[in-house]
């Protein structure tokens, strides 16, 4: 079996040194040696170390690598999405196969690789896209097709998850936490995919795609990263018994009509220290799926790095080799479903929203007065001094379950209230508690 690589960056040059270290059981489980026809680079005298692959297998013309007859497998390592996308779905229209750890294209276009492969036959395997070495999309995609799947929450991007561990950890702020992030090669010199959960939204439509047998696109998800989260949120997340973590999150419902539909979002949101995600402590991911037979399942692991990812490639090489010497593919996309995607606005969250607020009689009675004609019910409310010692207070409150346009109207009209000095905070609450 022949491999065309597209990329030798980080993950690439993991991947040929596991072909290098594991060629022999490699091919003991595929049943054909593995051998690399050429590797697509954007620049072939850049520095990379001692790889045990011949030089001149090196190439800058990532097409004609990829129209070669003597290909059989394409495994694509770049990134982005062009011009990724033209040569992925190039390949799989000429019948090849293709194993991609590329998240943000099948987020933004994964239909239109989903159809090249069935119009070429090919397969299009894609485990390294979401939580790295974690075997999480195989068991979503084939394991639990017995089943119907309700939700899916995990905490699938290693770097903010690391930056709101210290911060839980340490009481440090988001700055600091940051800082410390990237002096140990956690977060990349622009941290904004990250941080601002553009990475965690493409994992999220992937997972959604597959838990729903729907197309969702990064367009579909609700995206809020961790900038906004404070030392003092984090404080009062301890104080409550909870932490606070970026979660992606999808869900499946039945309305009043018995009309189904999904709702995919990432965000910040306070879970209780008792629930399985809150122990995932450093730049680790973990994915907690729900199914109505199965119930509840966890799959924890390293969720990034070029030795995890190049694992999760090197499983779909074998598999799609395998599926090529056998004369056969794998079974195609499933969107029979076609769920439509509600709203953020008609999703059903909790809020934990802080307040400062003059300290005289009536406030209470007056935010209360706000929830309440946005039909939103109080959980919890605590009072206490607000630190400038200047006679304000701080409300902090938790709210039951309501439309997340009903709370995020409950918010904005607090924001117009004389009483109100400003809206330290706004979270939402999931997990239970």
């Amino acid at each position: 079996m022949r491999l065309a690589l597209l990329g030798c960056g980080t993950v690439g040059a993991e991947v040929v040194r596991l072909l290098h270290e594991q060629s022999a059981d490699l091919a003991a489980r595929i049943g054909a040696p593995l051998e690399i026809a050429g590797i697509a680079v954007r620049r072939i005298g850049r520095d990379r170390g001692e790889l045990p692959v011949d030089p001149a297998l090196f190439t800058t013309d990532a097409l004609g690598l990829i129209k070669r007859d003597d290909v059989d497998v394409v495994v694509e390592v770049v990134g982005g999405i062009e011009p990724a996308r033209s040569w992925l779905v190039e390949a799989l229209r000429a019948g090849k196969s293709v194993v991609t750890a590329n998240k943000a294209l099948l987020a933004e276009d994964g239909g239109a690789l989903h159809d090249a492969a069935v119009e070429g036959g090919g397969d299009l395997y894609y485990e390294a896209s979401v939580a790295g070495a974690i075997p999480l999309l195989r068991p979503l995609r084939e394991s639990l097709h017995g089943d119907r799947i309700t939700q899916v929450t995990g905490i699938v991007n290693g770097t903010t998850n690391f930056i709101l561990s210290a911060m839980h950890t340490t009481g440090a702020g988001f700055a600091e936490a940051l800082e410390e992030a990237t002096a140990l090669g956690y977060a990349e010199a622009d941290p904004t995919a990250d941080v601002e959960g553009f990475d965690a939204a493409a994992k999220a439509a992937i997972l959604a795609s597959l838990a729903f047998h729907t197309r969702v696109g990064a367009a579909d998800v609700h995206r809020e990263g961790i900038t906004e989260v404070t030392a003092a949120d984090v404080a009062s997340a301890k104080a409550m018994g909870c932490t606070i973590k970026l979660l992606c999150i999808a869900a499946r419902s039945t309305d009043a009509q018995g009309q189904e539909s999904v709702n995919v979002r990432v965000h910040p949101a306070l879970i209780p220290l008792t629930h399985p995600l809150a122990s995932v402590g450093d730049a680790f991911n973990a994915v907690f799926v729900e199914a109505d037979a199965a119930g509840q399942l966890m799959f924890y692991g390293r969720g990034a790095g070029g030795a995890p990812t190049a694992s999760a490639v090197l499983g779909d090489v074998v598999a799609v080799s395998r599926n090529r010497l056998a004369g056969v593919r794998s079974a195609s996309e499933s969107s029979y479903a076609a769920l439509p995607v509600r709203p953020m606005g008609e999703a059903l969250t909790r809020y934990h929203i802080s307040l400062d607020v003059a300290d005289r009689p009536g406030v209470l009675e007056a935010v209360a007065g706000v929830f309440a004609r946005h039909e939103v019910s109080l959980a919890t409310v605590r009072q206490g001094p607000a630190g400038g010692g200047n006679g304000d207070a701080v409300l902090v409150i938790v709210t039951h379950v309501a439309p997340d346009a009903a709370l995020a109207a409950t918010v904005d009209e607090l924001r117009g209230l004389e009483i109100v000095r400003s809206v330290t905070s706004v979270l939402r609450v999931e997990g239970g508690f």
